[in-house]
């Protein structure tokens, strides 16, 4: 019989020595709720887990990091709009400016995240709720689309994961010009299987900037790095560390290695 690990004795699958000195900054926001999740992806996969506080507006309120997630949760309750409140934390500003900058700064939001950076307009288009008005939780199947982003070189386009997904507010929504848009400039980073788990216009499960150092997407591959403690894939298959290339793939970029 397999045996399956016990929380907390899982160890780094890419713990090399040049991985370790790479910094990635997690967000908490009041409501956050997977920034412990991303933190343990981020040590997981090699590199080293910074808190950053959305509420810090000092000068080093980045504290330096090469790379910042924007985890998934319900940041300030989703009052007004999922997002629409946090986009206006000190922090988002820091980290607008340095996505945006000649340094692109590599984003991740992970649902809440996503949220938060399309209300930020560090990507384009909306989130709304899902078009069937429920919460949807379930283990789904996702195709990578662009592999070639700071967070997706570790995939192969084409690839198919699979990673939990949780959300209210999933269906991406954007005016066909911008939809033709990212479809040309293979902006689409990621898009469902199988099942579109929330109406989002064509199957679109996460996207980028054009610079390919943000990425958005709903689904959350912080659930899905460690063996024993994440979903199977419809024939079976071992799927529990599918999420991991997101935080391999950033910390192979930060290092100099990525394709």
């Amino acid at each position: 019989m397999t045996s399956i690990p016990l929380i907390g004795e899982a160890v780094a699958v890419a713990a090399e020595p040049r991985l370790a000195g790479a910094k990635i900054g997690v967000v908490t926001f009041p409501g956050t709720l997977d920034d412990r999740d991303a933190a343990r992806a981020v040590r997981l996969a090699g590199g080293t887990a910074v808190s950053l506080w959305h509420g810090n507006s000092d000068a080093d309120a980045l504290k330096d990091v090469d790379a910042v997630i924007i985890p998934g949760g319900f940041s300030y309750g989703d009052y007004l709009r999922a997002g629409a409140i946090s986009r206006f934390a000190p922090l988002m500003s820091k980290i607008i400016d340095a996505a945006n900058s000649d340094a692109k700064l590599p984003v991740l939001g992970i649902c809440n995240g996503f949220q938060i950076l399309t209300e930020s307009h560090l990507l384009p288009g909306s989130m709304i709720k899902n078009d069937h008005l429920k919460f949807i939780c379930r283990d789904q199947t996702l195709r990578v689309e662009n592999a070639n982003t700071a967070w997706t070189v570790d995939y192969a386009d084409g690839q198919e994961i699979v990673v939990p997904l949780k959300n209210q507010d999933g269906q991406y929504i954007a005016d066909e010009k911008t939809l033709d848009a990212l479809e040309a400039e293979g902006r689409v980073v990621f898009r469902y299987v199988g099942f579109n788990p929330n109406g989002s216009r064509r199957d679109i499960a996460g996207i980028s900037n054009a610079a390919g150092n943000v990425v958005g997407l709903m689904p959350h591959p912080e659930h899905a790095v460690e063996a024993g403690f994440g979903p199977e894939s419809l024939d079976g298959a071992t799927s529990d560390t599918d999420g991991l290339g997101f935080f391999t793939s950033v910390l192979t970029k930060i290092v100099g290695g990525d394709k």
